[in-house]
């Protein structure tokens, strides 16, 4: 929140924190659906299924810095089924987003891992 600090320890200008990256600018253009969910859910044809956040990996490769104007781009990598002992079949999606700025600078990279549980009634 302080040029002069950030100058003083190594910076161009203050910084973002890294996660506001990726936590927060990945959806700021999506509609909520009909749960309130305004993430990713690559709007595959799965029907009676919750969709669980099974966790993220990030990669940070500079900080965002005031100037940078950010664009996303999503990527689904891979779907796979398992079957849990405890809960039954799963589907499990793999997408990356790759966050970079107007220069086409890679800023950071998020691989999300999203969850298909079939609902109790379902199963």
């Amino acid at each position: 929140m302080d040029d002069e600090y950030a100058r003083a320890v190594g910076y161009p200008s203050v910084i973002a924190p890294p996660t506001l990256v990726c936590e927060t600018n990945q959806y700021a253009r999506r509609t909520p659906d009909t749960d309130g969910y305004i993430g990713h859910a690559w709007e595959l044809p799965i029907s009676g299924c919750r969709m669980i956040r099974g966790g993220h990996e990030y990669e940070f490769f500079r900080p965002l810095l005031p100037t940078d104007r950010l664009s996303v781009t999503w990527r689904l990598e891979d779907i796979s089924e398992h079957v849990s002992p405890r809960s039954g079949p799963l589907l499990v999606a793999i997408a990356t987003a790759t966050y970079t700025n107007q220069r086409g600078e890679l800023l950071a990279r998020n691989r999300e891992t999203l969850i298909y549980q079939p609902l109790e009634e379902s199963r």
